[in-house]
């Protein structure tokens, strides 16, 4: 089932997301229905805060950018070939040099910016059965579950910015809250007050 996505401004974009367990109702649902939503709307990674929980929950799925010819082929395999479920994510290092790439988020429909970020993480999370798995992971691949992981901290792309940027934003970024934008996916914008 595809579910809106919450746009910027609504406060649950803004909590530190909380830990889930096993117990937790209707997970494989969930997961499920955050791939159609995610996928719907052309996306390379979801976080649950942007459907309007805030629980630590992701999911990245890096192939297209697999269609890259600036990669190398190994990298190119490696992007096409990653699609995992993040549960209970903990950033364990950044490390590396700092290099900026222009991103995007589909709860900041119509926005992209350049980013500065490490190129190398280390992450500990569970998977969808709870095996706990640690991880180092770079370039692109990085990036995707950097920006992901942020989502889950409560952090957008755009606290990222200059303060220049951010100024220069303000504007966009409240008509997005209000709904004034064109999308082709389903999106709840939080003054606005329902789906479109």
């Amino acid at each position: 089932m595809i579910l809106p996505i919450i746009a910027y401004g609504d406060p649950v974009l803004r909590k530190v997301c909380t830990d889930i367990d096993q117990q937790f109702e209707g997970l494989e649902t969930l997961i499920r229905n955050m791939w159609d939503t995610m996928y719907n709307a052309n996306g390379v990674g979801l976080a649950a805060p942007q459907i309007g929980l805030p629980i630590r929950l992701f999911m990245v799925d890096t192939s297209p950018f697999a269609e890259d010819e600036d990669l190398t082929k190994e990298e190119q395999q490696e992007l096409a070939e990653f699609k995992k479920v993040f549960i209970n994510a903990k950033m364990v290092e950044e490390t590396g040099t700092t290099w900026p790439f222009n991103e995007g988020c589909l709860s900041i429909p119509d926005i992209r910016e350049d980013v500065s970020r490490k190129d190398t993480i280390n992450i500990e999370y569970m998977d969808e059965q709870f095996n706990v798995h640690t991880h180092t992971y770079d370039g692109l691949l990085a990036r995707v579950i950097q920006h992901e992981y942020d989502h889950i901290e409560g952090i957008l792309f755009t606290d990222k910015v200059s303060s220049l940027k951010k100024r220069l934003l303000k504007g966009k970024l409240t008509n997005i809250s209000k709904g004034k934008i064109e999308v082709d996916y389903k999106m709840r914008f939080p003054l606005l007050k329902k789906a479109r």
